[in-house]
């Protein structure tokens, strides 16, 4: 039950990127945004996981090259996945992203030597349906949904990576990993200005002025910083497939939930059933690569901020 309900917590966290950027309202440049965004989440897990697990976190001293590369990538992919929120719907966003599984076969077909079978071809041919149906390329969010897209291909090579490297988000390098990115993002506020980190926002429905250093905050601290830390905690008791499995589909079904409860965001008829067949075939490919090698290190969370 505790596993369950973790994960559900997880989930939710997970959901909330594209709101808390949306709730910035562009005060602070998305660049500059990633920065904040990832330096609390760092923070949050170099505090978080020691009182979890008893033990203070392990500097890497054998091995730097690692939690450097894997922050790099983990750098340019909330980065890129937050800026696609800036230009799209949250579900066009979460929904081309869900493409990352895909490009994880194709490159661990290339550079992990791991064979496709016959249902990979029927399996292709479904997400190739939806993404048709999708229509990513029509429409006033064409440039928004590649970004998307292409940030689907940036999250496979960093589970890729990890996988070629066994690494999961269980150890303590994870937190290493997010300050290495926070560190990489740091010269932002310099180049393209802090944003206006004093300013309030005014919400009528609400009768209250909150600041939007707030939302910035809650984008690392819970959507990344607490999603990490609580995959740390899951995978201990359940298999890393399985979280896979669940977090492919439910994740952005509840992201797309709250896209329309909180700005209204209707995806149309084509996004809806493209997204379905994108998902769910997502799911497939997911299960399928599981199947065929068990006990391998599965992507890590849908943490994009």
């Amino acid at each position: 039950m505790r596993t369950v309900l973790l994960l559900l917590l997880i989930t939710l966290s997970e959901a909330t990127i594209g709101v808390f950027v949306k709730l910035t309202d562009g005060l602070i440049p998305i660049q500059t945004l990633n920065f904040y965004a990832v330096t609390c989440a760092a923070a949050f897990l170099m505090v978080a996981m020691p009182l979890a697990t008893g033990r203070p976190l392990r500097f890497p001293r054998g091995n730097l090259t690692d939690p450097v590369i894997i922050g790099a990538l983990i750098a340019i992919q909330i980065s890129v996945f937050n800026f696609a929120m800036t230009l799209v719907p949250i579900a066009n966003a979460v929904i081309f992203w869900s493409v990352a599984p895909f490009f994880t076969f194709i490159f661990s077909a290339l550079f992990l030597g791991e064979k496709a079978r016959k249902s990979h071809i029927l399996i292709f041919a479904v997400a190739l349906a939806g993404i048709v149906l999708a229509k990513p390329l029509e429409g006033g969010h064409m440039f928004g949904n590649l970004v998307a897209l292409g940030d689907g291909a940036i999250y496979a090579a960093m589970v890729t990576y990890m996988r070629h490297e066994r690494k999961t988000e269980t150890g303590n390098d994870i937190a290493w990993s997010m300050l290495a990115a926070a560190l990489l993002l740091s010269p932002m506020p310099v180049l393209v200005g802090p944003g206006a980190v004093g300013a309030m926002i005014a919400y009528s429905a609400l009768a209250v002025e909150l600041p939007v250093l707030l939302w910035a905050a809650a984008l690392g601290i819970v959507s990344t910083g607490f999603a990490y830390f609580g995959i740390s905690i899951v995978l201990k008791t359940l298999n890393a497939d399985v979280y896979s499995l669940v977090d492919i589909i439910v994740s952005p079904v509840v992201a797309s939930t709250l896209g329309y409860l909180i700005f209204g965001e209707v995806p149309g008829r084509g996004m809806i059933l493209g997204g379905a067949l994108l998902l769910g075939s997502g799911f497939w490919l997911t299960r399928e690569m599981s199947r065929e090698a068990p006990g391998r290190v599965a992507h890590p969370c849908q943490c994009a901020a």
